[in-house]
């Protein structure tokens, strides 16, 4: 934790942005809980980023799982009142 906190203050642009540069999620709203992915291309090309920049414990599940967690991607089932485009 401490090392990831100590790469996250080296990251040109801040964490954050970094982060938000792979926002986007499934192209079609999923119907299904089966349909929803545990990693993505972005959450896979994410995680190579950050692995670069010396953090660890940083593997495609997990940033993904974090990306849904702050809302930077939104796979909500089609016809949840939390998405966003009221699919």
């Amino acid at each position: 934790m401490i090392g990831n906190a100590r790469a996250a203050l080296e990251v040109p642009g801040g964490l954050a942005a970094l982060v938000w540069r792979y926002a986007g999620g499934p192209e079609a709203a999923p119907v299904t809980l089966a349909e929803i992915p545990a990693q993505t291309l972005a959450s896979r090309a994410c995680a190579r980023e950050l692995r670069k920049l010396g953090f660890s414990f940083v593997g495609p599940v997990t940033i993904y799982a974090a990306m849904q967690a702050c809302g930077v991607v939104d796979d909500h089932l089609a016809g949840c009142f939390c998405r966003g485009d009221e699919s």
